[in-house]
C-alpha cells in the first residue's frame, strides 16, 4: 500500500481481513497503519525505492493510494518491470491531474457538467470575472459635470462610471456623491473605494479551480466577485498552488445535493461502490474554508437504484469509454463527485483514486474481500466480482489540528487511543500521525500529531443517527492539544429529515 493517510489507512485495514493477505505493508504508513500492517520507510514519490523493495519482497500487488504517483506514472514504471499494481497509468490518470483536460472530455462525451471557460492568465480572468452581469443604475449627487444616469450592465461598466463621478477632475464643488441602485434600493457613497466595495460585493455564483493537483485545496467556490477575484489572486498571482495554476477554469456554480460515486472498473466492466457524501468546508455549517474532507456519512438516502443507474449511464459509462477512445485505457477506481440537480446529476470532478475520507465509510460497510476486487481489475476480469454490503449506515468524523487547512503545529501526543479501540462498530483510521520517542533511552514511542486531518474516527450503527453518535462518542474520547472537528457531520441525512 502507497500512502500514509485515512484513506491508506483504511485501505490497509480492509485488504488484512483477506485469507490470502499473508502480509500487508504501508509504504511509509503512519502511527495507525503501523498498529494493524507493517510500515516500510519509503515515501510515495520514491519510484525506485517502491520498485526494488516489491521486487525484493516478491510483492504480488501494490495498490495506489494518492493521486501525485499516478500522475507522475508509477503504475506505468511497475508494468514495465512486470509487476502488478492497482490504479490508473499516467495518460488515464491525467483525469485528475488536469481539470481542463477531464471538463473538455466531458464536453466531447456529453457528460452533464457545469458550463465552463479556461484562462491562462490573471489579467484575463479578472476581465471575464468583472464583465459578469450586475445591472446596477448609477447617478451623481451634487453639483458633478456628469448630469445622467448611467445604466450599467456588468460590474466593470459600473466601476467606469463611479471613477467617472468621483473623479476630483470633474467635480464643480465638495459634497459630489454617487448613487447606486439595485432593484428600486438606493446607496449613496462619497468615495470611489466605498462604492467599488459595495459593487465587488455583489452575488456571484462562480466556482474556481486550479487546472492541476493542489491536494484537494484548489477549488474556490465563490459567493460574489471580490471572492472570485481574490481567487484568481491566489492561484494566478501568488501562485500558492505553483504549477497547478498554470491554468484556472471558472465555471458556473451549480446548485443542489452533492455527493459521490466511487466505482471500480477494469476499462470494460463497471462496478460501483456504495454512495458517500463528504463535507469539504473546515467549519459547522459548511462555513470556513475548503479542506481535503472533515467527515463524511454512507448511504446517501437520495441516490436510490435509480439514480445509481442513470449515473452509471450518464456518466460512469461514458467516461471510461471516451478515455478509451481517447487510447487512455483506465484501470482502477474512478470517483466522480457529483451535484444532484433538478436537472439531473452533474459532474463537479473525477478523481483517479480511491476518496478521502468517502472510503473510510464506504469500506467499514464493505463486508466483500477487497483484495478479490482489487486483483479482478488488474486481471481484468471483474465481470466475475459481485461486492456484498453491511446495511448499516457509517459516518467518518475528522479530527483536524488547529489551524487547518493553513498553519499548524505538530507533535501534539494524542491520548485515550486505547479506550476508543475497546469500542464496538468503531475504528480510528490515522491520517496525520506518527510515533515519536521521548527524550533518554528506552523511552517507549508515543503517537503524536503529524499532519492537519489527523484522525479519522468511524462508525456503524444501525441508524444514521446511532452511526454518528458511536462516532461522535469516540471523537470526544480522543484528546490532543489544539484538536478541533465539525460538529454537524451526518447531522441530516440528505433528505432534508434530521
Amino acid at each position: 500500500m502507497i500512502g500514509k493517510g485515512g484513506r491508506e489507512h483504511a485501505l490497509c485495514w480492509k485488504l488484512k481481513q483477506s485469507s490470502r493477505a499473508t502480509t500487508v505493508f504501508c509504504a511509509p504508513g503512519n502511527a495507525g497503519t503501523a498498529l494493524d500492517v507493517q510500515n516500510v520507510a519509503i515515501e510515495p514519490g520514491d519510484q525506485r525505492g517502491l520498485l526494488q523493495f516489491a521486487r525484493r519482497e516478491g510483492i504480488g500487488l501494490t495498490v495506489v493510494g494518492p493521486e501525485e504517483p499516478l500522475a507522475k506514472g508509477i503504475v506505468d514504471v511497475f508494468q514495465r518491470e512486470g509487476l502488478r499494481i492497482f490504479g490508473p497509468r499516467r495518460d488515464a490518470a491525467e483525469l485528475e491531474g488536469s481539470k481542463v483536460f477531464a471538463k473538455d472530455l466531458m464536453r466531447q462525451a456529453g457528460i452533464p457538467t457545469a458550463d465552463y471557460r479556461v484562462f491562462r492568465s490573471g489579467p484575463d480572468a479578472e476581465h471575464y470575472i468583472l464583465s459578469r452581469e450586475v445591472s446596477l443604475v448609477v447617478r451623481s449627487r451634487g453639483r458633478s459635470t456628469i448630469r445622467h444616469t448611467l445604466h450599467c450592465r456588468t460590474a466593470s461598466e459600473t466601476m467606469e462610471a463611479i471613477e467617472r463621478i468621483l473623479d476630483p477632475r470633474e467635480m464643480l464643488s465638495p459634497g459630489v456623491q454617487v448613487e447606486i441602485e439595485e432593484r428600486g434600493h438606493r446607496r449613496v457613497f462619497d468615495t470611489v473605494a466605498d462604492a467599488r466595495d459595495f459593487v465587488l460585493g455583489r452575488p456571484l455564483g462562480l466556482v474556481l479551480k486550479a487546472d492541476g493537483l493542489a491536494a484537494g485545496k484548489g477549488v474556490y467556490v465563490c459567493n460574489n466577485l471580490r471572492q472570485a477575484l481574490d481567487a484568481v489572486n491566489q492561484i494566478m498571482v501568488r501562485r500558492i498552488f505553483g504549477q497547478a495554476g498554470d491554468r484556472l477554469i471558472i465555471e458556473e456554480r451549480l446548485d443542489g445535493y452533492e455527493t459521490s460515486i466511487q466505482a471500480l472498473t477494469d476499462g470494460r466492466t463497471i462496478v460501483a461502490l456504495e454512495s458517500s457524501q463528504d463535507y469539504k468546508r473546515a467549519f459547522d455549517h459548511d462555513e470556513g474554508p475548503n479542506t481535503g474532507g472533515m467527515g463524511a456519512f454512507s448511504p446517501t438516502p437520495r441516490v436510490t437504484p435509480a439514480l445509481m443507474e442513470e449515473v452509471e449511464r450518464e456518466i460512469l459509462v461514458p467516461i471510461v469509454h471516451a478515455l478509451k477512445r481517447a487510447r487512455r485505457p483506465f484501470r482502477g477506481v474512478i470517483y466522480a463527485g457529483l451535484m444532484l440537480t433538478n436537472q439531473g446529476p452533474k459532474v463537479l470532478e473525477f478523481n483517479v483514486r480511491f476518496g478521502d475520507p468517502e472510503t473510510q465509510v464506504v469500506l467499514m460497510r464493505l463486508k466483500s474481500d477487497l483484495l478479490d476486487a482489487l486483483e479482478a481489475v488488474v486481471d481484468g476480469r471483474l465481470d466475475s466480482i459481485s461486492l456484498e454490503w453491511d446495511a448499516r449506515p457509517s459516518v467518518t468524523v475528522v479530527i483536524a489540528s488547529e489551524g487547518y487547512p493553513g498553519h499548524y503545529e505538530r507533535d501534539h501526543p494524542i491520548e485515550n487511543l486505547e479506550a476508543v479501540a475497546g469500542l464496538s462498530d468503531v475504528k480510528v483510521f490515522h491520517a496525520g500521525t506518527t510515533l515519536r520517542s521521548g527524550p533518554g533511552s528506552g523511552r517507549e514511542a508515543r503517537i503524536v500529531s503529524d499532519g492537519g486531518r489527523v484522525l479519522n474516527v468511524t462508525a456503524l450503527g444501525s441508524t444514521l443517527a446511532e452511526a454518528r453518535e458511536h462516532a461522535y462518542e469516540a471523537a470526544r474520547a480522543v484528546r490532543f492539544p489544539g484538536g478541533f472537528y465539525r460538529r454537524d457531520i451526518a447531522e441530516r441525512d440528505g433528505s432534508g429529515i434530521r
